[in-house]
């Protein structure tokens, strides 16, 4: 039987030697299950575990001493909501299309926040959820549901980002063009 799992933990830095470093640091630190540990653009890299949150705490704070001043951001989401998964791994199944919400981050901590953020505040369905891959760093999160909805929650998630001053932008478009999303629907 599956461990149960609550937590998401995440590092991102601004060196990729640090980067193994950490990695290796968070693994030892506690019992957690490594989900990714690679190179994002633009010469970043980024440390995803989960676990259980006392475990994945231990194992981030273990990773934010050895990175240092590599580190650009970290955080610890507990009970992150089960739909960011699938939006990472692009097989967010999208019924109906209604409104779109987009946000946008300088960081993909902050973003993933912002997406755990705005999927608990709003009835809305991620879509998808890309992290700084062709992106010059940046990651971005598309949601839909009825307008009111995609606003409170994309108002919620970019008040995340924001927060750390990482916001980009963010748009909520009703009735969105369907050739705008014909990959999605």
């Amino acid at each position: 039987m599956e461990r149960p799992k609550n937590a998401l933990g995440m590092i991102e830095l601004t060196s990729i030697a640090s980067g193994f470093a950490v990695a290796d640091a968070m693994l030892k630190a506690g019992e957690v299950e490594l989900l990714l540990s690679r190179t994002i653009c633009s010469g970043k890299f980024m440390v995803l575990i989960d676990g259980m949150v006392a475990s994945v705490r231990a194992a981030v704070d273990a990773g934010a001493a050895v990175g240092g001043a590599a580190v650009i951001d970290h955080s610890v989401i507990a009970n992150l909501h089960p739909s960011v998964f699938p939006a990472i791994s692009g097989t967010a199944a999208v019924g109906q299309l209604e409104a779109l919400g987009v946000i946008e981050s300088f960081s993909v901590v902050s973003l993933l926040e912002a997406a755990d953020a705005a999927v608990k505040t709003g009835n809305v369905t991620l879509m998808e959820i890309r992290l700084a891959m062709a992106l010059g760093g940046k990651a971005f999160v598309t949601m839909t549901g009825d307008v009111a909805s995609v606003r409170a929650a994309v108002e919620a998630g970019a008040a995340v980002a924001a927060e750390k001053g990482l916001l980009v932008n963010s748009a909520v478009i009703p009735r969105p063009s369907k050739e705008l999303l014909r990959d999605w629907v």
